[in-house]
């Protein structure tokens, strides 16, 4: 069972890492990331985008990357997972989803 958020969280990179996340800032808990599960782009919905004529628009779709990663908030606690999104034209991330 997974559930659907659009919280933002601060994400801090391991520059030894590359451009994986490896902490982040979730409702003031900080979750460390154990490992990447995966990683993967999403297209914005392309065909319903439309100019101010009701025709299609030539606007390029919007992408968000997303990293599934296995985290936990301290030593004790256990292991979740939960997808990570950035969209790169709002500079952002967002927690997507946490999964069960």
């Amino acid at each position: 069972m997974s559930r659907q958020y659009a919280d933002l969280v601060e994400v801090r990179l391991d520059a030894s890492q590359g451009v994986d996340p490896s902490q982040f800032v979730w409702r003031g808990r900080l979750y460390v990331v154990r490992s990447v599960l995966a990683h993967w782009v999403e297209a914005g919905a392309w065909w319903r985008q439309r100019a101010a004529d009701g025709l299609p628009t030539t606007v390029a779709p919007t992408e968000r990357e997303v990293w599934r990663v296995e985290a936990r908030p301290g030593r004790s606690a256990s292991l979740g997972v939960f997808d990570l999104a950035y969209d790169g034209q709002a500079g952002a991330w967002s927690l997507a989803r946490t999964h069960d």
